[in-house]
């Protein structure tokens, strides 16, 4: 991109729109579950599809849609993605039944996966310089989990609002003024990138990929749900196979140069397979955690969505401070910054478990709870580079689509196998079962952890210290 040096970080405000809607919109709901529930009378599975479905939706898409940016041009999905998402928002919040919330959250996932690939790719192709493309990544990050934070605090208050709209309906309606807003700046502000020519897309790619991630994700969801009946347990095998097969046949075509969904070279990258694995397992605990407190707050503790929301306050304030401090020790330390974010979890997990009880101060568990966000500002936004660093702009949608696309599948298994073991562990609706069931989750969070650390230890000791090419400059 040329002119003025400075446009790039204006059109990068406006990219960073896309991550920015997609991520609250998981996590806003998360403390207004207990609320949407009364109101429409859903089912504990019916409630958990309200988030994983929304994810589902996404995982599904994330491939093909950073390859349809690479086909049609990034500006051009970008835009199309961002206003079905708009659309959809705006149908979730009129939903009158749980089956219509659950389809209309499934199409808005599947729209924001148009328009995050999209985010990725443009950051990837605007800032070419290895410096300022990992200052634009580690932004990227840093909104992922500001709007974790944002959509944690806004749903909590926005579950309390006492209109003649519900509250939780106003959760869907806020992303209406702010992806009419988006639109104009993309029309405005992002320039079109070039497109590939003289090949076509790989419909049948597309087709294994979609198939194989939904029976998988949808089997996870449901099969627990339902006590894994015979048709889950047939669905969880059939997408697992379609998956492999899926990759055979993208490797297949890789190798006979014939312009494949998905290009498995990148597979071939040790860092890359290394950040992956990370990024999996940090967020499947991750957004389970997230979910599993807010639910413990609310039918643990009996506190309200709005005070719910505000327990959450010193985890952003020190998920930000954090953040900014791991940013300059990066340039010196490397990923053992990630690893002392990791321990500082690791302590603030045992730390719930011997004392976020039903006797607790307030206080106290506004601290424990902000431990979290301390350590996790050292590691969530610098595992984006982990993934991201030495990707060539030729494959900046399709490593977009696969880095988001683990993400995603992280997020659900989470929701679904932690927050499954949370669920299966509530015997009885006091505050006691629900402290044995937060325990549980932790447990698993923290096994999840572990095994981040071990991929992280098994990075070369290179990494260390690379100096500011690899570092967020807040400067």
């Amino acid at each position: 991109m040329t002119g003025n040096p400075y446009s790039r970080w204006l059109v990068l405000l406006v990219i960073l729109t896309a991550p920015l809607l997609y991520v609250i919109d998981i996590f806003i709901i998360n403390i207004s579950i207990p609320t949407i529930q009364s109101s429409l009378g859903g089912t504990q599975g019916e409630m958990q599809l309200v988030i994983a479905g929304y994810l589902l939706g996404s995982a599904c898409f994330l491939i093909i849609g950073g390859r349809a940016g690479d086909y049609l041009g990034r500006k051009k999905i970008f835009f199309w993605g961002m206003l079905f998402f708009t659309v959809a928002s705006c149908v979730c919040g009129m939903a009158q039944t749980m089956q219509q919330l659950n389809i209309a959250r499934f199409l808005q996932g599947v729209s924001s996966a148009f328009m995050v690939t999209q985010s990725i790719a443009l950051i990837q192709e605007l800032f070419p310089e290895q410096k300022q493309r990992a200052k634009a990544i580690g932004w990227y990050g840093i909104t992922l989990s500001i709007a974790a934070i944002i959509g944690q605090i806004l749903g909590g208050y926005l579950a309390e609002v006492k209109t003649a709209i519900e509250g939780w309906r106003l959760i869907f309606f806020i992303n209406v003024p702010v992806g009419i807003t988006a639109l104009w700046a993309i029309r405005k502000y992002l320039p079109e990138t070039k497109r590939e020519t003289g090949i076509g897309f790989d419909y049948s790619g597309a087709l294994l990929l979609m198939c194989g991630l939904g029976s998988f994700i949808y089997a996870i969801t449901e099969g627990r749900e339902r006590g894994w009946p015979a048709w889950s347990i047939v669905l969880l095998l059939s997408g697992s196979i379609t998956m492999v097969s899926f990759f055979y046949n993208q490797k297949k075509k890789t190798a006979a140069g014939r312009h494949p969904l998905m290009d498995t070279q990148l597979f071939k990258n040790r860092h890359f397979i290394l950040g992956l694995l990370s990024v999996l397992f940090h967020f499947m605990f991750h957004t389970a955690y997230l979910l599993i407190v807010a639910v413990y707050l609310q039918n643990g503790l009996g506190l309200s969505a709005l005070a719910c929301g505000l327990y959450f306050v010193p985890h952003a304030i020190l998920f930000m401070g954090s953040s900014i401090l791991a940013s300059k020790l990066l340039t010196t330390y490397g990923k053992n910054v990630l690893l002392a974010g990791l321990l500082i979890i690791f302590i603030s997990f045992v730390l719930q478990i011997k004392m976020f009880t039903t006797e607790s101060q307030p206080l106290l568990n506004m601290l424990l709870i902000g431990i979290y966000g301390l350590g996790n500002g050292m590691v969530l936004p610098f595992l984006l580079n982990i993934v991201l660093d030495n990707i060539p702009a030729r494959h900046a949608g399709v490593s977009a689509g696969i880095f988001s696309t683990f993400q995603q599948i992280a997020s659900a298994l989470g929701i679904c196998i932690i927050g499954g073991l949370f669920y299966n562990s509530v015997f009885q609706e006091t505050g006691a079962a629900y402290k044995v069931a937060l325990d549980n989750g932790l447990i698993a969070g923290i096994v999840c952890m572990m095994i981040v650390a071990c991929m992280l230890f098994s990075l070369p000791a290179s990494r260390q210290g690379e100096g500011r090419a690899n570092a967020v400059s807040f400067e």
